[in-house]
Parts: C-alpha cells; sequence; structure tokens
C-alpha cells in the first residue's frame, strides 16, 4: 500500500549557501547561489499537479505592481564586523517578517512518534507597507567582488556587505528590516531541513507499507478493489511529482524575487493564498495517510481471521472423517445383526422341526393311557370272576362238572393274567420313552444354545492390537521354558494365539486377575479333548438319527485351520528399532517383523540385552524363572531369558552370564571382541530355540554380527532336531564383513579345520582368515540386500569387497529386495514429535514445523521463503563427507539454510566438523548438530524444504524415503538404493508420475553444485508447482507391504522346495 506525503515535499532544495552583489556601470545586479546538484525525489512522493501554482499568475502580479522595488542597503546583521551608515534615514517604508500573520499563513507539520505531533514551524507573510517620506541621504557605497570569488565560501558578512549596494538614488533598507530579512532567510533554510527530515521518515514509512502490500498481495484476494484503489493512488502521486518539479521551479523563482519583492498588495494575496492551499493539501493528505495506515490494520486482522476459519475447516474435516469412520463400522454391525438373524431363524426351524416330534411323542403317550384304560377294565373283570370261583368253591365238592368249570375258568384268569403283564409292561415301556424323549429334548435345546455360543466363539478375534497376542505368546513361551506346560500343549496354544482364538482370548480375560497356577490349569483346560454327548436307547432315538449326524457335522466339527496358512518366522539380528538402533538394519528388523505380521505370520525377534538400550520402550519387560545354557570355549554358560514386546512384536532378550559381560559395555558395536560377543550370541539364539521346542518355518538373520547363526545350524542343530527351518541372510552394507583370526571361529563349536577353506568362510585377504558374511552367504538357503541396483554394484569386484566370485557363483538364491519405511513411526500426520502435524492436502502444519525450528535452533525467520535444506547422516566417508562440507558452504552462496544432525566414529572428521560448528556458532542461517537425537530428527524431517543424500555408495538408504514421506525434495548421487527410489524431476526419459527429486552421477562438487542449484531453481521460480511436488513424494507408498510380499514369496518358494524334498525321501 502507498501512502500520500504533503506538498512541502518540493521544498527539497537548499538555500543559498552565499549571496554576491556585483557593480558594473553604475548598475546593480543581485542574486542568490542555488546548489549545483538537485535532491532525487522518490516517485512515491509524487504530488497532485493540478493543484500547483501557477508560475503565469506571478508574473501578471509582476506586471501590474505600479510601485518600484525597495532597495536594500545598510548592513545585513547588527553585530556584522563590517557596518556601513544608511544613505537615506527614512525606515518607515520597509518589508517587515513577522512570526504569526492574520492574513496568510504556511503550517509545515513533522510527524515525530516520540515527541509532539505537530511542530508549527516558521511562518512567512511577506506584506507591502506604504512608506512615508523620509529624508534620504546622498552617499553611495560601493562594494565589489570579485568574479573568480567561490560563492559557496562567502560568509554572512560578506552577503551583508554585498546586499548594502543600491542602485543609485533608490531607497535604502535599515539594520533592522535587513536584520529580519536574514532571520526569515535562516528560518527557512532550517525549515527546508525539518521538511526534509520529514520526506525520508515518510519515504521509510512508505517502503515498510510497500514491502508488507507485497506479502499480503498474494494471499488476500479478498482486497483486490482496495489495492486498486490504493494503485490509483500511487498513480495520482506519480501525477503530482510533476507537480511537484514545477513548484521547485517556482521556489527557486521565489527566492530571487525575496531580494527585491514587488511593492503590490496583489503579489502578497496570491502568495498567501498559495501558501493556505498548500497547507490545506499537507493536511488532508496527513488525513489519508491515517485512513491507509487503518485499512492496513484491516487486512492483517482479516489475513488472522482467515488462518483461524482454515483451522477450523480443517477441524471440520477432521470430524466428517471421524463420522464416515463410525459409519462404517456400524455397516459392519448391522451386516453381522444380518448373520445373527438368519442363523436365529434357521434355529427356529429346528425348534418347530423338535415341536412336531414333541407332538407326535404326546399323542403316542395318549395311547398308552388309553390301553391302560383297557387294563383297568379288565382288572375288574378278573376280580369278579375271582369271586365267582369262590361261589363255584362252595359247590366244587358236589360236582364233577363245577370241577372242570373251574379248571376252564383257572386257565382263562391264567391267560388273562399273562396279557395284563404284558400291556403293563407295554404301558411302562410307553412311559420311559416319552421321559427319556422329553429330556433328550431338553438336552439339544441347551446344546443349540451352546453351540450358537460357540460359533460366535469360533471367530477370530480381530479388535486386539498385535501387542496383547504377543503378550499372550510370550506367556506360552514362558510357561514352557520354566517347564510348567507340556510341548504338546504350548504347541497347541501357540496355535490359538496365531489364529486369534476366542476362546484363549475369554480363558485369558477370565484369569488375568487371578493366580498363575489358576490361568495355567485354566489354558490347559481348552487343549483337552472335547466330551461329546451320550445317545440314547430305545425307538423314539430313531427319529433324532439324523439330526443329531447334522448336529454333529455342523455343531461339533473342529474350528482349527492347518498351520501351513501362515509361515512361522524368527528374526535374529543385534539392532532393532527403537529400542536398540544404530543404522538403518534396526529399521528393517522393526518394520519387516510389523509388515509380515500383518500379513498373517507369526514373528518372533531375538535380541542381545544391551544395558544401553531404551528400557521404556519394552512393554512388560521381564524375567523368565529358567536359564539356558550354551556352549563356548568348552563351556557351558548360562544365559538370562527376558521377554517382552516392542512395537507389537514378541522379542526374547538373551542376557549371556559370562564373566566378560559382552553386552555390558554402554555401547552396541566397537569393541575389540565384537566376533567373540556376536558369535556367542548366535549359538545361544539357536539354543534358545532348540530348548524351547520352537519349529519355525524361517530362522532370518541380518549382518555379520548373526551371520554365525546359518553354519551353526547345519552343522550343529539340524543334527539335534531343530531341522524345520530355511535359513535367510541379508546383507545391509557388505562394507562391513566381521574377518577375524580363524582360531576365533572354534569358540562358538564351530569346526575351524573344515571351515576354514576356499570354498566355505576364509577370507579371501589372508588364508588364516575367516569371513562370517561368507559363510552366511554360502550356508544359507536365501540370500538378500536391501537394494536391487545395489544387488548389481556387489556383484562387480569394486562394489563385492572381495566377495563378487561368492556371490556370482550363488547368483541363483541371490537378490535385492528394496528396504521401506515403517509408515506408523513416519507419520507427519500422527507424529507426536512435531510442532504441528499434517499430510499431502495440508500443508500447513509443515510450515509452522519449520518456523519452531529456526526459533529452538537460534536461525533467522526473516524470509520464510529461504529455503532450508536438511542432512541426517553418519558422518563416515561412505556417505560422502567432502560433499556434505561443501554443501554447507554453498546452501549459503546460494540464499538458503542448512541444518546438520549426526556425528563421526572417525575422530579427525568429527574433529573437523566439530570446527565447522564453531565457525557457524552464531550464524543466521547455518547450524550443526553433531549428535543423534530422536525427536530433533522427527522436526528436521518436517521443517526441511531440501534434503541432501550425496552417499559414495548406499546400499539402500532410508533418509530419502523418510524425507519425502514429510514433504523434504532429496537431492542423492545415483547409487545403490538411491538409484532405485530417486529420479530426477528434469530428465525426460522418466515418466513423469514418477519424478521425485535431483540426482547427480559424479561424486564431485561439480556435479552436486548442478543439482543443488537447479533444486533452488525450481523452488524460487514456481511455488505452486513446488506445492504439487510436496504432495506428489508425500503420496509415494514407501511402506513395507510390496517389499513384505517379496520377502513373504521367497520364504514360501523355500518352505515347499524343503518339503517336497522331505516328501521325496
Amino acid at each position: 500500500m502507498t501512502t500520500k506525503l504533503s506538498s512541502f515535499c518540493f521544498l527539497t532544495h537548499g538555500l543559498a549557501a552565499g549571496i554576491s552583489c556585483e557593480r558594473e556601470h553604475g548598475t546593480s545586479r543581485r542574486f542568490f547561489y542555488l546548489p549545483s546538484s538537485r535532491r532525487l525525489v522518490s516517485t512515491s512522493c509524487k504530488m497532485r499537479q493540478q493543484r500547483g501554482f501557477d508560475p503565469s499568475k506571478r508574473q501578471e502580479i509582476k506586471k501590474g505592481s505600479p510601485e518600484p522595488i525597495l532597495s536594500i542597503n545598510s548592513s545585513l546583521q547588527r553585530n556584522s564586523d563590517e557596518e556601513s551608515e544608511p544613505e537615506n534615514g527614512s525606515a518607515d517604508s520597509v518589508p517587515s517578517l513577522k512570526s504569526d500573520v492574520e492574513k496568510g499563513t504556511v503550517d509545515i507539520n513533522h510527524v515525530d512518534e516520540n515527541t509532539e505531533k505537530r511542530e508549527d514551524i516558521q511562518t512567512i507573510e511577506v506584506t507591502r507597507r506604504k512608506s512615508r517620506p523620509a529624508k534620504k541621504k546622498e552617499e553611495n557605497v560601493n562594494a565589489t567582488t570579485d568574479d573568480g570569488q567561490n560563492l559557496n565560501s562567502l560568509t554572512v558578512p560578506e552577503v551583508a556587505k554585498a546586499l548594502s549596494i543600491n542602485k543609485s538614488g533608490g531607497e535604502q533598507i535599515s539594520d533592522g528590516q535587513f536584520g529580519e530579512l536574514m532571520t526569515m532567510i535562516r528560518n527557512a533554510e532550517k525549515n527546508i531541513l525539518r521538511l526534509d527530515q520529514a520526506r525520508a521518515s515518510a519515504l521509510d514509512d512508505l517502503n515498510k507499507i510497500l514491502s508488507e502490500k507485497e506479502a499480503l498481495q498474494g494471499e488476500i484476494n479478498v482486497l483486490e478493489m482496495k489495492l486498486v484503489e490504493t494503485d490509483e493512488r500511487i498513480k495520482t502521486a506519480a501525477q503530482e511529482k510533476v507537480h511537484v518539479e514545477l513548484l521547485e521551479e517556482q521556489l527557486e523563482k521565489l527566492r530571487h524575487e525575496m531580494i527585491s519583492p514587488p511593492e503590490t498588495d496583489g503579489y502578497v494575496l496570491a502568495l498567501s493564498k498559495e501558501l493556505e492551499t498548500l497547507k490545506m493539501e499537507n493536511l488532508t493528505l496527513r488525513n489519508d495517510i491515517e485512513m491507509l495506515k487503518s485499512e492496513l490494520d484491516s487486512v492483517k486482522n482479516t489475513g488472522e481471521r482467515v488462518v483461524v476459519l482454515e483451522k477450523e475447516c480443517s477441524g471440520l474435516e477432521s470430524s466428517v472423517k471421524d463420522l464416515e469412520s463410525k459409519l462404517s463400522v456400524s455397516q459392519e454391525d448391522v451386516s453381522k445383526l444380518s448373520t445373527l438373524k438368519t442363523e436365529c431363524t434357521d434355529l427356529w426351524a429346528k425348534v418347530e422341526n423338535l415341536q412336531l416330534l414333541l407332538d407326535r411323542a404326546t399323542k403316542q403317550a395318549e395311547q398308552a393311557v388309553i390301553v391302560l384304560q383297557q387294563n383297568r377294565d379288565l382288572r375288574n373283570k378278573v376280580d369278579k370272576i375271582e369271586e365267582s370261583l369262590k361261589e363255584a368253591n362252595v359247590y366244587k365238592e358236589s360236582s364233577e362238572k363245577i370241577q372242570q368249570y373251574n379248571e376252564l375258568m383257572q386257565h382263562k384268569v391264567t391267560l388273562l393274567e399273562e396279557r395284563l403283564e404284558k400291556s403293563d409292561a407295554e404301558i411302562f415301556s410307553y412311559v420311559q420313552l416319552y421321559q427319556e424323549s422329553i429330556k433328550e429334548f431338553q438336552e439339544t435345546l441347551e446344546s443349540l444354545k451352546e453351540e450358537s455360543k460357540k460359533n460366535s466363539r469360533d471367530e477370530p478375534v480381530d479388535d486386539m492390537p498385535w501387542d496383547y497376542w504377543s503378550r499372550l505368546l510370550l506367556t506360552v513361551d514362558g510357561w514352557l521354558l520354566e517347564k510348567k506346560i507340556a510341548s504338546n500343549d504350548a504347541d497347541s496354544l501357540r496355535e490359538m494365539v496365531w489364529k486369534k482364538d476366542r476362546r484363549i482370548h475369554d480363558t485369558y480375560i477370565d484369569v488375568k486377575d487371578k493366580n498363575e497356577r489358576d490361568a495355567i490349569s485354566a489354558f490347559l483346560n481348552l487343549v483337552s479333548s472335547p466330551t461329546r454327548l451320550s445317545s440314547s436307547s430305545g425307538k423314539f432315538l430313531c427319529l433324532f438319527v439324523g439330526f443329531q449326524s447334522f448336529l454333529k457335522r455342523n455343531l461339533f466339527s473342529s474350528s482349527y485351520v492347518d498351520s501351513s496358512s501362515g509361515l512361522y518366522v524368527v528374526h535374529i539380528a543385534a539392532e532393532m528399532a527403537p529400542v536398540a538402533k544404530v543404522g538403518g538394519l534396526g529399521d528393517v528388523v522393526a518394520g519387516l517383523g510389523k509388515a509380515l505380521q500383518r500379513r498373517g505370520h507369526l514373528v518372533e525377534i531375538i535380541l542381545p540385552k544391551y544395558d544401553c538400550m531404551q528400557y521404556d520402550r519394552v512393554r512388560d519387560l521381564r524375567a523368565l524363572d529358567t536359564v539356558v545354557e550354551s556352549y563356548f570355549d568348552g563351556k557351558l554358560y548360562k544365559n538370562k531369558i527376558w521377554i517382552g514386546t516392542v512395537e507389537g512384536l514378541p522379542v526374547h532378550f538373551i542376557e549371556p552370564q559370562h564373566p566378560s559381560k559382552f553386552f555390558w559395555r554402554g555401547q552396541f558395536y566397537g569393541e575389540q571382541d565384537d566376533f567373540r560377543r556376536f558369535s556367542y550370541f548366535s549359538r545361544a539364539a539357536l539354543e534358545l530355540l532348540l530348548q524351547s521346542g520352537k519349529k519355525p518355518d524361517i530362522i532370518h538373520c541380518h549382518d555379520w554380527q548373526t551371520a554365525f547363526v546359518a553354519p551353526l545350524y547345519w552343522d550343529l542343530y539340524a543334527p539335534k532336531g531343530l531341522d524345520s527351518a530355511r535359513i535367510c541372510f541379508t546383507c545391509h552394507n557388505f562394507e562391513y564383513q566381521g574377518t577375524a583370526s580363524a582360531s576365533e571361529l572354534g569358540s562358538c563349536g564351530l569346526d575351524v579345520n573344515q571351515l576354514n577353506r576356499p570354498d566355505r568362510m576364509q577370507d579371501h585377504s589372508s588364508g588364516d582368515r575367516v569371513n562370517p558374511v561368507k559363510g552366511a552367504i554360502i550356508f544359507s538357503n536365501i540370500v538378500t540386500t536391501v537394494s536391487p541396483t545395489y544387488a548389481q554394484e556387489v556383484r562387480t569386484a569394486e562394489g563385492g569387497k572381495g566377495l563378487h566370485s561368492t556371490l556370482n557363483f550363488h547368483s541363483k538364491k541371490f537378490m535385492g529386495i528394496l528396504n521401506g519405511i515403517d509408515t506408523d513411526s513416519w507419520n507427519p500426520a500422527t507424529d507426536p514429535f512435531l510442532k504441528a502435524q499434517f499430510n499431502a492436502k495440508d500443508l500447513q502444519g509443515k510450515e509452522e514445523n519449520k518456523y519452531a525450528l529456526r526459533k529452538q535452533l537460534g536461525l533467522s525467520s526473516a524470509e520464510s521463503r529461504r529455503p532450508l535444506v536438511g542432512c541426517i547422516t553418519r558422518l563416515v566417508p561412505q556417505k560422502g563427507v567432502h560433499l556434505i562440507r561443501h554443501a554447507i558452504y554453498r546452501t549459503l552462496e546460494l540464499g538458503g539454510q542448512f541444518v546438520l544432525l549426526g556425528s563421526s566414529p572417525v575422530p579427525h572428521i568429527q574433529r573437523e566438523f566439530e570446527g565447522i560448528e564453531q565457525q557457524f556458532k552464531s550464524h543466521d542461517h547455518v547450524r550443526l548438530l553433531l549428535k543423534y537425537d530422536e525427536a530433533l530428527s522427527h522436526t528436521i524431517y518436517a521443517a526441511s524444504d531440501l534434503f541432501i543424500i550425496p552417499s559414495i555408495f548406499e546400499p539402500c538408504g532410508l533418509t530419502q524415503m523418510i524425507a519425502m514421506r514429510y514433504g523434504s525434495i532429496p537431492i542423492a548421487r545415483k547409487t545403490g538404493g538411491l538409484n532405485d527410489s530417486v529420479f530426477d524431476i528434469d530428465d525426460d526419459t522418466i515418466p513423469t508420475q514418477f519424478q521425485n527429486g535431483f540426482t547427480f552421477q559424479t561424486a564431485d562438487e561439480q556435479a552436486f553444485n548442478y543439482a543443488l542449484e537447479r533444486a533452488f531453481n525450481h523452488y524460487k521460480k514456481d511455488g505452486d508447482k513446488w506445492m504439487k511436488l510436496i504432495e506428489k513424494v508425500m503420496s509415494i507408498d514407501f511402506s513395507w507391504g510390496s517389499s513384505a510380499t517379496q520377502y513373504e514369496e521367497l520364504y514360501s518358494r523355500s518352505v515347499a522346495r524343503a518339503r517336497s524334498a522331505a516328501n521325496r525321501m
């Protein structure tokens, strides 16, 4: 925005430095000396031309002046060194100077924030009075000056002397009047200087307002109309600049005319009106300045309201997303309810069938009651017959016929009794059958209810985190190692945990507050053989035979799925993020393990228990009440076993009870006996698997520290029964191979004579040294490295570091798989270390993190668009230390800022960068932090605009992936994994959707400079295009998903080949 300046900006010329007068041929000539150079006036100080003073009016006043011009005599100052007596003693009619006048004034206001708001500078009034007759003195004073005199060097007395010369016969000015004239001239000089200062201050304010206007121009489109009006005012000010120049010319003429002012009232009135007009314009322009400042404040307030509204909008969007997620969950619940309704309908149908059967049984019972009534009638008849028999006995002796009749009746009674007994037996059987059918019906209903519950329990529990199941798995392993449960029971419980069985979940919930003995008993009940319902005998049960068969087929069948649907993978490693991390190895073990776990595989980790690891990142860490003995140096040493979960993965920590305290050194690597430390750990890990009865499908070992696992497994542990696994070895960096004297290999129990051979573990450099990495390549079933390009590089003599021939010989089982990153840990949308979270669709948080980092490190925040270059690395030769050092200085030359986080294990490199750190300790744009800080690394990734990875060689590199995840554009050398993940924006041979950074080929300063300069040009050239690039790189999937799929395929093929070979045998 611009502002208007006072019309008095035209007073930009200094007053005369001296006045010269020369008499020649009886005439006098007077003039002011004006400076030869004119001050420049800013275009923003241009005044409105239409309000200028018209020079033609002054000419008219001059022409209309009937009175002669008064002459100037005497001296300019009363206390001057040279005084002259006046020729004409009359001083009644002379021009006068006053500080306050009634007719016309000019107020020059100078704004000063620390003093009074308004200062009245001298008011000049030129009035003409009619002089009364005075006595004239006939005295001429001759005063001459040399033509070559330097006008700038004249003093006030000399000026006074020069001005004392008059035309002959003219009127003289008295000493008092002449002094007032000189006072007027000095006051005018002071006023002009003050006006210059006011103009400079106003110009400074104008520049500040213009800079603010440029910053707000691109952000607040809603204020375009006001800005257009401001531009029109600037144009008006530009036009007024022309008018100012005209006024300056008029001022010059006015200064000349002040020597002999016209004696007319019209001239004075015109001049007074002009000064009054300029004063009003000054007041008007000052009001305009205040109005523009208030408009600027409203613009700022509007910007703040826009930011608040944007935050409220983002909050509403997150609420909508939450509602959508809840809606999806409710839809899933509705689908489950529909399934339950279907099952309920089926059960009701079954109940109706049973009701029909019950009705049939009731009818049969009614028939049995009728038969019973008939039997009772027969019983009455028998009673009557017995009575008849008693009467017949009276006549028995008297008649033979009666005797025969009696025998006949007795026979009938016997028949009736037999028939009655059969009827009673039949009735009893019907009643018993009815009671049994009722009981069976009730039992069936109960069974249906129980099996309905079992159906819901057989569904896997998917709403519990992996950390929960890992704790359950470690609990079972602990009971087995402590010999509290049998191996078969442990295998069954592990399978239930692996499949997330609801029964073991419910049991754990029920017994979590009970003692361990009751908990073990409850868990063992889950794996005991289930009892089945007994069948009833009788005719009525035949009706339920088909129904019972249906129940047995559908409700009592096993719910277990064969374990071949997933793999059992054990990682044996020296690092795991975040508990024990030195480099990328720790990230790979944790990231790959979690990715495989999410794909349904059972994953476990075995680590050394370091004294320096981050124990607070291990959940439920506890020691088992048992020890595992392992062989070393001809003896058996005890190992304490600790269990806990890390990032949801079950982890076993081995703490050797060895007098050398192998892992209580205060650091992970760098000890003189590292070969012994990690060969001991490798054997102890295999011993743990053997003694715990585990049967993994894959044992995955990493780098030279656990490369001993491969030969130990096949030479010592496969013959002992630990023979279910295939060995996978991953070398993350062939620069580190862990070679040592061959004699040290025997400490862990390996046969030195058999292995110290060129086709086994013998190092290429010497016949008496062994190479663990070489042994792992030969003895493993699968060999991988961390990127496809690096896999090609290490098969050359330069990149293989002596192992290229071995790798080429075993090339069929060797391949490169690009690592991924843990997108849960490295997620800018949920990262707890960041000042403000952000994502690809909302990048406001990235700017906030940039500002927060600058404030935290003491860097300048004056220019928000100044690019910030980040670098997080170990300062070792592999990482291109000379290019990192060069990047610091080159970034400054290009107008950027640089932040380095990292340290060096190499003393001279560490000292060199400590010197650079001291050099830039208080610099506004460079900061070196020679350490590793996890929280600070997250902030640097989020705050950086560019990230440099100038490695000489780089097996994979996770830095470039993490940087892109956080919206920082990588500048990388085309080597190893960098070549597989960073593709140059300016390379037309690469499809546009894959272009994501800046690359260079040769490891020299010239190639690096070209890539860095191109990055700066893209950043400064087009802000919108750069934002789209950030959105694109943040959307790239660098997760472990695709990498885990490739490992899964390798594992499965290897296990399938092993099982096929075992079946053929």
